[in-house]
């Protein structure tokens, strides 16, 4: 069995009681985020289930170096086992090795779009895993080109290939070869958010849809998935522009939604790429989730969270509750 989550109660703001608070603790790894007051935390279990399903917040940071929080990262578990990685930011790979990740046993690897505090741990993941003997070809989902930034298959070579790759010793990624499992890339079309969403085909388990948002000028996607009867959405790194997403998931009522809490709602934030507070509250009033996390939590959106959570509660009454790294959330 994978290392347990007893990480959680040393990382969390309040060891892992339902909406406890913060206790103040003035460790080494606090920020001053992590020690304000009224932050409402979700009850943790000690170790993510070996049955059924449950998503784990590998990361719940963002950007900047603030605090004990990797960069944004998900892990999807199916009766004991990592099925799916969602996204792998900048310092995510230490929780991936402290949560038991394994390459040999993921489905797909899906990617929200090519920050690098979304993808900066991409490579050590596959450096990694390519000491597991994996031979079955790897889904790796990501979004298209536009300016400045690469679509998923030439990050891929550009990170792997075999002649000028930046880990060309990694490049049996490519064919298969080298103890490597092939990476099978798909680009999805983001259109700025307005593009259709995608079914992607990686398990019989359950069932993915790909939906582009708007990310500024970043080709983005958020992510959608289904298992039996419970269902989780994660926002991606999205503005309030995402019409098309809002349209499409409004009513959907998925068991938990993971809402990228990065703004706080004053002026001079950066509002053309991330939902203030009050428009994530828009957001999960219209999708109607049994309960909503905040992740990719910056310091900046955490100090005010008494004004943030009063914003959200304008349009969504429910349970909310902010991520820390390592938290596992059973479907």
């Amino acid at each position: 069995m994978r290392t347990t989550l007893a990480a959680c109660a040393a990382l969390s703001l309040s060891g892992c009681g339902f909406l406890a608070f913060d206790d103040k603790s003035t460790s080494p790894e606090s920020s001053p985020a992590d020690i304000a007051s009224g932050i409402p935390r979700a009850e943790q279990p000690a170790a993510c289930a070996t049955e059924g399903a449950a998503l784990q917040v590998l990361g719940s940071g963002g950007p900047i170096a603030e605090a004990a929080r990797a960069g944004t990262s998900y892990l999807l578990w199916i009766d004991g086992e990592p099925r799916l990685l969602i996204d792998a930011g900048s310092g995510s790979f230490l929780r991936y090795a402290e949560a038991g990740g394994k390459l040999e046993t993921l489905d797909a690897i899906l990617v929200t779009h090519l920050h690098a505090d979304h993808a900066g741990d991409l490579i050590d993941v596959l450096n990694s895993g390519g000491f597991e003997g994996r031979s079955e070809p790897l889904v790796l989902v990501g979004p298209d080109a536009a300016p400045r930034f690469p679509g998923m298959s030439a990050f891929t070579q550009r990170l792997l290939g075999k002649e000028g790759g930046a880990f060309a010793y990694n490049g049996g990624y490519g064919d298969g070869t080298e103890n490597k499992p092939e990476l099978s890339v798909r680009e999805i079309t983001t259109a700025e958010g307005s593009a259709d969403p995608i079914g992607l085909d990686v398990s019989n388990d359950y069932s993915v849809m790909a939906h582009p948002v708007h990310h500024g000028p970043v080709p983005a996607l958020g992510y959608a998935i289904e298992i039996g009867d419970k269902s989780f959405v994660i926002t991606g790194d999205q503005s309030a522009l995402s019409e098309r997403f809002l349209a499409d998931l409004t009513g959907s009522k998925p068991t938990i939604l993971f809402a990228h809490h990065v703004i706080n709602g004053e002026d001079g934030q950066p509002r053309g790429l991330h939902r203030t507070p009050a428009q994530i509250g828009d957001l999960a009033g219209a999708l109607e989730p049994g309960r909503l996390v905040l992740t990719h939590n910056m310091d900046r959106s955490l100090m005010p969270i008494d004004a943030s959570l009063s914003a959200i509660a304008q349009s969504y009454p429910g349970e909310v509750s902010v991520a820390m790294d390592l938290d596992c959330y059973a479907l």
